[in-house]
């Protein structure tokens, strides 16, 4: 009998048993067994700190509008895993989701089978479902997010005739290095000889990484002008513009216009009410919040700010909290259902220590939203923020929400 949608999510799940492991070695068979779908499109690879998802949607946005048929391969999902894999703008359809991780269930069970000690991952499972799925979909360009640096990363088994790089800031240092050209250093590393790397907001030490590649260096320049966006999306959209053009160009600027218009990425800058007006917004990382609170700054000025906040544990919930907190007159402190959410108690006594302004702690976080909405009034606006684990709660209906720890 074929996998049912709740079947297939059943076994993602399961898989976190096995936690990361990074090397491409598994990976290459995995796709061997599925009979090599990375080699039937052409792709684009999308690497970055901060950004990936947005790039990817909006690149993907703008070539569908140029009649293409395009997928799109994003992460995290917010409320099913069928949403990480997009073929023109929709997720699959449930029971094509299910049968794509039905498939590659099997050939991950054959490439276990010659080694014991080589389990399949989550996210190993998931990308090779999503090449799978493009191919038997006879997509003609597939638009894929990293998932963690670039290097070892399951992506990284693509030809891909370009490459995003969005931004390169502190994260993973664990596993990407301690400076930001370690990190950058891992994330080029996706990077094919004469391929065309678009590259975002980056320092100068970045750039001489970039040239040292090979590829055909662009410049992000001036942001989009695309007023109804935050700024952060601006930049992000001119990327995706510029990545567009380089693997489908000349473009038609009607149909970017059309793709502008109709951009909307999920769970980021994402507005889900008004009186007050509420955005929900995944921003994870102090140059996130920086960029969060440079839109709110500029689209909500003047209206009294509650932020709801949930902050993982391996995050720099300090340098979060001095970004975002001086615009806020309250904030409500909460906890995600990952179980690396910081205790909420942890998060305002933090915020005390920087002078921050009146908090409270609510551990659920739809009481903590209303909870906000109630402190800003009617005027006012709400931001709940921190991990996007805690905009995937609240976005979920009540009850259907199962924790993930990846």
């Amino acid at each position: 009998m074929s996998w049912t949608l709740e079947r297939a999510e059943d076994h993602l799940l399961g898989l976190e048993l096995f936690g990361m492991r990074f090397g491409l070695e598994r990976m290459r068979r995995l796709l061997t067994a599925l009979g090599s779908p990375q080699q039937a499109f052409r792709a684009v690879h999308v690497v970055g700190t901060n950004g990936k998802s947005s790039t990817a949607r909006f690149t993907a946005g703008i070539l569908a509008e140029h009649d293409l048929c395009v997928g799109a391969y994003v992460s995290p999902h917010l409320t099913s895993f069928a949403e990480r894999i997009e073929i023109d703008g929709l997720p699959l359809e449930p029971n094509e989701f299910a049968a794509a991780v039905e498939r590659t269930a099997r050939a991950a069970d054959m490439v276990e089978r010659t080694s014991a000690d080589e389990r399949v991952t989550q996210f190993e499972l998931l990308t090779a479902a999503a090449l799978s799925a493009f191919a038997e979909h006879d997509v003609e360009i597939a638009v894929v997010e990293a998932g963690l640096g670039g290097r070892w990363d399951a992506t990284n088994v693509l030809d891909a005739r370009v490459v995003v790089l969005t931004n390169v800031g502190l994260e993973h240092t664990r596993w990407l290095g301690p400076t930001v050209p370690h990190i950058a250093a891992e994330k080029l590393a996706v990077v094919r000889p004469g391929a065309t790397l678009v590259c975002g907001p980056v320092d100068d030490a970045v750039v001489a990484l970039a040239r040292a590649t090979g590829a055909q260096v662009v410049h992000v320049g001036a942001p989009a002008d695309i007023p109804s966006l935050p700024p952060f999306q601006r930049v992000n959209f001119a990327a995706a513009e510029a990545a567009a053009d380089a693997i489908a160009g000349p473009l038609d600027s009607d149909a970017v216009a059309r793709a502008a218009f109709e951009a909307l990425v999920p769970g980021r800058f994402h507005r889900v009410d008004d009186d007050p007006v509420t955005i929900l917004d995944g921003a994870h990382n102090p140059s996130g919040l920086a960029a969060l609170a440079a839109g709110l700054r500029e689209l909500l000025p003047g209206r009294p700010l509650v932020a709801v906040m949930s902050v993982l544990d391996d995050k720099d919930a300090g340098a979060m909290l001095r970004e975002l907190l001086p615009l806020c007159t309250a904030a409500v402190f909460t906890s995600s259902a990952n179980p690396r959410a910081l205790p909420p108690g942890t998060l305002a006594s933090l915020a005390g220590q920087l002078g921050g302004p009146p908090s409270e702690v609510e551990r659920d976080p739809r009481k903590a939203l209303a909870r906000a909405r109630e402190l800003a009034g009617p005027e006012g606006a709400v931001v709940a923020t921190g991990s996007i684990y805690l905009v995937a709660d609240l976005l979920s209906p009540p009850g259907t929400r199962r924790a993930s720890a990846l």
